[in-house]
Formats: C-alpha cells, structure tokens, sequence
C-alpha cells in the first residue's frame, strides 16, 4: 500500500509456520483461531497525532491497532495490559510481546508497522512470530458539498 491514511479497516491473521515443525514456508490460508471467515476490525493511526494518541485514554479496544510507520511503542499513561506485534514492511510478524502499563518497549531495527491490542487477543488469533497479516483499509469517504454550492 502506498500511503497510508487514518481510518479503519479489516486484519486477516494468514497461516504461520508450525513451531513444531519448524520453519516452513508461509502458505498464505487464513489461520483457523482467527474470527471464522470474518476480519478482525481494524483502526489505521497514520498521522503524527493519531500515532501519538495511539490506545491512550481508552478503556479497551474491539479488535486492533495499527500504528504505521513506528518501530517502537512505550505503555506510559495505558489503562490495561496490551499485546504488541512488530511488522516488517511485508507485514510478517517480527515478534509478539504483551506489555503491561508503564513500559518502554525495544525499538525493532526491521519493524515498519506496529499492532496493538488487549493483552490475549493476538495469542486468540493465532498471531504469532513469523505469521502474515492482510491488511485490507476501508475506502475513505469524502464529505460531499451540500446541494446547490
């Protein structure tokens, strides 16, 4: 995607290599804890302000986050543990943390994309380190000019 605007979305985890397995190749189905055949709702922070206000001031979150472009986050001012997963810019999966309030997270030298969600989400969805995500941003809407103008 070339740039990238505020606004909401749907997140689709793919399928991630099988851990017991070892590394395999990305076969690109959608994972099965992911909401059967439904998209996880998704918000785009994208402008600086929307980036900086991120999850704070909120109670909770439906669905995820995300925060582009970023490398690194930081809970100080949260009201509930989050789960944070670093996206490279093919929005593979970097690494998965939970976060509790008050936390600085590591900036990740590859990470183009952060989402963020309430702790336990990501780990119901099958997000886990190496996996995929389709990010499909819903088509902004243009205020129309009234009748006659």
């Amino acid at each position: 995607m070339g740039k990238w605007r505020n606004g909401n979305g749907t997140l689709t985890v793919m399928a991630a290599p099988d851990p017991a397995g070892g590394p395999g190749p990305d076969t690109g189905r959608p994972h099965e804890p992911a909401p059967a055949g439904r998209g996880i709702p998704l918000r785009i922070a994208a402008s600086y302000r929307a980036r900086a206000k991120g999850l704070l001031g909120v109670d909770g979150v439906d669905g995820a986050l995300l925060i582009t472009p970023c490398g690194s986050v930081h809970t100080f001012r949260m009201r509930f543990a989050i789960d944070v997963a670093y996206l490279d810019r093919r929005f593979r999966v970097l690494a998965v943390r939970t976060m509790k309030p008050g936390r600085l997270g590591l900036p990740r030298p590859r990470a183009r994309h952060v989402l963020e969600s309430e702790a336990g989400a990501m780990e119901a969805w099958g997000l886990r380190r190496g996996a995929r995500v389709r990010v499909e941003a819903e088509p902004a809407v243009r205020e129309a000019s009234p009748p006659g103008r």
